[in-house]
């Protein structure tokens, strides 16, 4: 094997900054990681520094290079994968953010989706981005920064602004300002794409007011993207593949095919089940999105999204300083035999999938004399699992009424998925196997098989598929019974938090 059959994977994360070097196997050779900061500037916003994303993500990759030993001329490309809806406004001549970015578990504009929920659009633009109407989603984080910058949207008419999730922003600055661009995962992610037509929709745009002079091209997620600029790594290379960080995930756990299904244990939830060609209208409270496109055709997935995932176990650590690191959690949560009735429901950013309960909040019930920091970590972790449960209950519903297929496994990754009792716990609540891979960095490989793909490293799908390894097999332990009434208690406290 020659030192071109290696790519490079961006993994641009919430919380930090990676950068994997994978060979042509998808085995990891080298792996960097920069953690940045967290804006909180009011109660349900979640702000980041574009600069400082962008610092942190170019200080990991000369990083993972040297570490591999490597130069960029030994690459054969480059893979971008990233958070989604993550909203980035940027001068398009000085390459300079215009404001912070807002996040996307940011909730500033819920009066804004409120408005356009009671105005009776949420049904048409269902129909067109497949998306529910909610502040997760980037247009009307855009409308909000057009509103809110002083002269922006001056500005944005005039062609002077860029819009981008952070996908388009980091490929912005690796090609110097040379491209504006961004792949169908993420476009699907604005609420501003029309999900059929494969293009931005000029009614969604009208209705919000953004101008399509502000908005990057869209192209496949295996695509040549560009090149980055010399000086920046050592030498030009091809960016060959963009996938926002869940459908890069699928795509990485070789689910290229319909009926195949992952969840991401990140700072949220993430699942996802691969529709094929066909774009599946949810009646159980999910979303229809793009999923990384390979070739030519479009790829469509239903996905269910749980705001706080992980963060739960951040919060145990910085907010109850409960645990000095989130390794801890684990063994603290073994050290009693369960919750001890202690039911945790972190709606800290409110309840997404299949709820959208943007106001809800959060609330731990069952507290007692008793009660100890072990029970509630184990609390915290079970709600994990309970979130993802609600998830897999509608995705299972909306798939067996659009195909009668069954799912018959849960393929896993993120961080959280090497928390053995966290998948056991999950497993005990599906009633079905929980497969854990050998490489768990199944979002940066997704986002490493595109530009493989491109760079003619990797033939394809069929090729993705034989790469994924099993490390571990969960299988389900409790009863049927006993896991059925473990859900209706956890129902019955997330009931109570929406009533708030």
């Amino acid at each position: 094997m020659t030192a071109q059959r290696h790519i490079l994977a961006l993994d641009q994360g919430t919380s930090s900054s990676r950068s994997i070097v994978f060979d042509s196997q998808g085995r990891i050779v080298s792996m960097a990681q920069r953690e940045f900061t967290q804006h909180y500037p009011q109660p349900g916003w979640v702000e980041h520094d574009a600069h400082e994303i962008w610092a942190s993500q170019l200080h990991t990759a000369r990083q993972a290079l040297t570490q591999a030993g490597l130069k960029a001329a030994d690459l054969a490309a480059v893979g971008i994968t990233n958070q989604r809806e993550t909203t980035v406004l940027w001068d398009r001549r000085t390459g300079q953010a215009i404001a912070p970015a807002i996040v996307w578990q940011d909730r500033r504009t819920e009066p804004t989706c409120k408005a356009l929920r009671e105005g009776g659009y949420a049904e048409r633009i269902a129909a067109l981005t497949g998306l529910v109407v909610d502040p997760y989603f980037s247009g009307t984080k855009l409308a909000w920064l057009l509103d809110q910058v002083p002269g922006a949207r001056d500005r944005a008419e005039r062609g002077e602004l860029a819009f981008g999730t952070v996908d388009s922003w980091l490929l912005f600055k690796l090609t110097q300002g040379a491209v504006h661009a961004t792949d169908v995962s993420n476009a699907s992610r604005t609420m501003l794409f029309d999900l059929h037509r494969q293009d931005w929709s000029d009614e969604l745009l009208g209705l919000l007011k953004i101008p399509r002079q502000v908005l990057p091209t869209v192209h496949p997620s295996a695509h040549a993207f560009g090149q980055t600029a010399p000086d920046l790594l050592g030498s030009a290379v091809l960016i060959g593949g963009i996938a926002g960080d869940q459908q890069a995930a699928l795509l990485g756990q070789g689910c290229t095919q319909a009926g195949q299904a992952k969840n991401t244990y990140g700072t949220g939830c993430f699942m996802l089940l691969h529709s094929g060609k066909q774009a599946l209208s949810s009646t159980n409270g999910l979303i229809c999105t793009a999923a990384a496109q390979t070739g030519r055709d479009p790829a469509y997935a239903l996905e269910g999204s749980v705001f706080i995932g992980g963060a739960v176990v951040q919060w145990l650590r910085d907010g109850l300083k409960a645990i000095d690191h989130s390794t801890e959690v684990e063994a603290l949560a073994r050290s009693v035999p369960d919750a001890g009735g202690v039911v945790f429901v972190p709606a800290f950013t409110g309840l997404g999938a299949p709820y959208w309960k943007a106001d809800a909040r959060g609330a731990i019930m069952g507290l007692t004399r008793g009660t100890t920091t072990a029970h509630l970590a184990r609390a915290a972790l079970e709600s994990v699992a309970f979130q993802s449960a609600d998830l897999l209950l509608a995705m299972q519903a909306d798939a067996q009424a659009a195909t009668g297929v069954s799912l018959t496994e849960l393929r896993v990754d993120g961080g959280a998925c090497v928390n053995d009792l966290l998948m056991q716990f999950q497993a005990d609540l599906l009633g079905l196997p929980v497969l854990r891979p050998v490489v768990h960095e199944t979002t940066a490989l997704g986002a490493a098989a595109l530009a493989g793909i491109t760079a003619g490293v990797l033939s394809g799908a069929e090729q993705i598929q034989a790469m994924w390894q099993l490390d571990r097999c969960f299988e389900p332990r409790m009863s049927r019974d006993e896991a059925q009434a473990r859900m209706q208690d956890w129902h019955a406290v997330v009931h109570a938090v929406q009533q708030v």
